[in-house]
């Protein structure tokens, strides 16, 4: 329990792959109520919270598809789950109708709100303020990456710092068990024509996509780059046809994608986030691996001292992209107590005190 007197009110907003595990998070936070939960699929409405997470049991939760009955629960916190890869600007105008009720949220989603300054227009940004000033409420989006392996890592890294040359952020990770088949053909490119440029790559997108990673290092360490970020990209075709979870990938298409965005001063790198895709293990055995198991997030800073530490994680019942959901959703649930604590307006990873999973240990 906080040093509130009750607990904080939270209802969670989709019951999706990421909203299961925040249900069941929430439940298990004892500074946390659940007090509703919202559902676009009509089969769902009526159903409890503790069954569509898969709890095995009932939480006295019904989950339902009206919003304004779910405002009408006067929620200290919404945790925000949906879909907003294609729900851009839905997403936004659901988060300015939370916070002018004066409802704080946290978000996976979209990821440009991790640090939005420098990515999206100011005038957008401005929208959301004064949303949240009106309401005096809070809006914080994070997660694993974009989100603690590539904001709050790195900076907690630099406090041992004496004098920094560059950071490097990134992921080196296998997709061939990613479930997302639209993201990996569409966006990705995997399984299309090496002639044809994924629309990840075309100029401009992938500083749209990570760029809020560098500019919030950068704001945190006080550092001005040079404008605008540098982007770079390699491909490389299967040597073989792959059946993957989530797509299929003949031979000679595209397979492997390894690509930074990078935050320049006076023209030399200083921040750069970079990801290493793989759709096979064997592939590309020049590029960055990691030290051990499928994949990582990895943090590298060079200067007095040079350092590099990788993170990884596992779950007990699946692979690293079932953890990866998972500790997606335990960041956002953890971080509630802190946000619904922040001054009204929008608040970033390097704003907030540190968040732990007090409460969570087995005793």
């Amino acid at each position: 329990m906080t040093s509130r007197d009750v607990p904080i009110r939270v209802v969670e907003w989709s019951t999706g792959y990421l909203g299961r595990m925040a249900v069941e998070a929430v439940d298990a936070r004892p500074e946390l109520e659940l007090v509703g939960v919202f559902v676009s699929d009509p089969a769902k409405v009526g159903v409890d919270a503790g069954r569509l997470a898969g709890l095995g049991r009932d939480l006295g939760v019904i989950a339902t598809d009206d919003r304004a009955a779910l405002l009408a629960l006067d929620p200290d916190a919404i945790v925000y789950t949906a879909e907003t890869e294609t729900r851009f600007m839905p997403a936004i105008e659901d988060f300015r109708g939370f916070l002018r009720a004066g409802i704080d949220v946290v978000a996976s989603g979209p990821v440009l709100l991790q640090y939005p300054h420098g990515t999206l227009p100011e005038e957008m940004i401005a929208q959301l303020v004064d949303a949240a000033r009106e309401g005096g409420a809070t809006l914080h989006v994070n997660g694993i990456d974009p989100g603690f392996a590539n904001d709050v890592l790195p900076l907690v890294m630099t406090s041992l710092s004496r004098r920094i040359d560059l950071i490097r952020v990134g992921e080196i990770a296998d997709y061939s068990v990613y479930h997302q088949g639209e993201t990996m053909r569409r966006l990705f490119g995997f399984g299309r024509s090496m002639d044809t440029l994924p629309p990840l790559l075309r100029p401009g997108m992938l500083a749209a996509g990570w760029g809020s990673v560098v500019r919030q290092l950068a704001a945190a360490l006080e550092v001005t780059l040079d404008e605008p970020l540098v982007e770079r990209h390699e491909r490389l075709p299967a040597d073989r046809d792959l059946s993957l979870l989530a797509c299929e990938v003949p031979a000679g298409t595209q397979a492997a994608l390894r690509f930074e965005v990078v935050g320049q001063v006076d023209g030399e790198d200083r921040i750069v986030l970079e990801h290493v895709t793989r759709t096979a293990v064997d592939q590309a055995p020049d590029w960055p691996r990691p030290d051990h198991g499928d994949g990582c997030y990895r943090v590298e800073i060079r200067g007095e001292p040079t350092m590099r530490v990788e993170f990884t994680h596992h779950a007990e019942h699946g692979d690293h992209n079932e953890s990866g959901m998972l500790v997606t959703a335990m960041r956002l649930v953890n971080a509630v107590e802190a946000v619904v604590a922040a001054e009204p307006g929008l608040v970033y990873a390097k704003d907030l005190p540190m968040i732990t999973g007090r409460g969570l240990m087995k005793r």
